[in-house]
């Protein structure tokens, strides 16, 4: 099952940027709970934190795709590293100044949110170039979605440890200069100096011009719903089965569901048509809901939502595949850009709606929305089959011709040469 995996990572350069950018992402993947412990810390309410940190994920789901469209504009060093840094500083502004006067608090949280890197779009503008052949683009998309998970859980304990250590102040710093570092090792490497965005056709609206993009966005949106639905259940669920220690287990669970399943997925290449394969994984995805509404005893829901997390991964796996194939030409980083802000706001709403309807009908209504959310971003899948499986005029593609309908955006690198 490994193998796959380890022949990217031995790939010239994969290992750098990979590890370079999960830890340049670690601020963003921990901004919401390192806001929320050193409000707190500074004698805030929960209101306030709760409000800055939802300012933060606004902010930042409307910086990707700005950013995303700079990097392939001007490329990623040029980009990335002033955002990584100017983000940081504005979170230092945060961390020094408190949440008085808190009108100065919402600017900084802003500004960091909205200076956030596109590093995860841009990390996959680079494979095709690093990697050269398109079945191995495959399992780097797989792979990175795993690494996603690993990240997401890694770094919230890091949070906790450094408030623990140190301060809830030094989680901000700490964390968020290392997230410098980890930028800055990515825009320093030589695939990264080097790619190119593909000559594009100006147009105000960029990657969403393309029909396929929006009908993918369309459908994550709700899969995004879902992903944010059950952190609100799990909470109520989790009040009537032995309190926080058994919500940390049910969101442990369904990132361990979502590293085997992605794991599994991209130890092998997989035939046929990526759309189609997609509306499957989708809808496995919205099967494995619904036994979430049994509400069993917690080891029982335990391994329920280990299970309702395995096609997570290959579903984003396996959308990453279509955003490549459907990203106008020049677009490539902008479109990725998008979907982490489609699936981020999706989330939040599916937060704000599972908060009151576990209020009116119980936690077991509150697992009823992921099930739901799911059968609409399938429904969104099947309504759209015809666009998704056609390439987005103008696209670029590494190998085969420019009318191979199967090829992938190719990222332009100003040296003619591949990593």
């Amino acid at each position: 099952m490994a193998t796959g995996y380890l022949e990217i990572l031995r790939a010239k350069h994969a290992t750098r940027l990979l590890v370079g950018t999960l830890v340049g992402r670690l601020p963003n993947a921990t901004a919401a709970i390192a806001i929320v412990l050193f409000v707190r810390a500074e004698g805030g309410t929960y209101s306030l934190a709760g409000a800055l940190a939802a300012v933060y994920g606004v902010s930042n789901a409307v910086g990707q795709p700005l950013l995303g469209r700079l990097v392939d504009l001007y490329g990623q060093p040029r980009v990335q590293l002033p955002a990584a840094v100017g983000s940081a500083l504005a979170m230092a502004v945060f961390a020094f100044t408190g949440t008085d006067p808190v009108f100065l608090a919402y600017v900084a949280v802003a500004a960091a949110g909205l200076l956030t890197p596109p590093l995860e779009g841009g990390l996959r503008a680079l494979w095709p170039g690093v990697l050269g052949k398109e079945e191995q683009v495959h399992t780097a998309y797989a792979m990175d979605a795993v690494a996603q998970e690993v990240m997401f859980t890694v770094g919230p304990l890091l949070v906790t440890l450094c408030t623990a250590l140190w301060s809830a102040q030094a989680g901000l710093l700490v964390l968020n200069a290392v997230g410098v570092l980890g930028a800055l090792s990515v825009v320093v490497s030589q695939p990264s100096r080097a790619w190119r965005s593909a000559p594009r056709e100006a147009h105000w609206l960029g990657a969403l011009r393309s029909p396929g993009l929006l009908a993918l966005l369309a459908a994550f949106l709700f899969v995004g719903v879902a992903l944010g639905s059950i952190t609100v259940a799990a909470v109520s669920y989790a009040d009537d089965h032995g309190g926080d220690a058994v919500y940390g287990w049910l969101m442990a669970a369904i990132g361990l569901g979502a590293l085997v399943g992605g794991a599994v997925y991209g130890a092998r290449q997989w035939a046929g048509e990526p759309a189609r394969r997609l509306r499957v994984l989708v809808g496995l995805l919205a099967v494995c809901y619904l036994p979430l509404m049994l509400m069993p005893g917690p080891v029982a829901m335990t391994l329920l939502t280990v299970v309702a997390g395995v096609f997570l991964a290959p579903a984003i796996a396996c959308a990453f595949v279509l955003v490549d194939r459907h990203a106008p030409r020049g677009t490539v980083t902008e479109a990725f850009s998008w979907l982490v802000t489609t699936f981020t706001v999706g989330a939040s709403v599916g937060t704000g709606l599972t908060g009151p309807v576990v209020e009116v009908g119980g936690a077991v209504w509150g697992f009823a929305v992921p099930a739901v959310a799911g059968g609409v971003s399938l429904l969104v899948l099947m309504g759209t089959g015809r666009v998704l499986a056609a390439p987005a005029r103008g696209a670029v593609i590494a190998s085969g011709s420019e009318n191979d309908p199967n090829r992938a955006v190719e990222p332009r690198f100003s040296s003619g040469d591949r990593a």
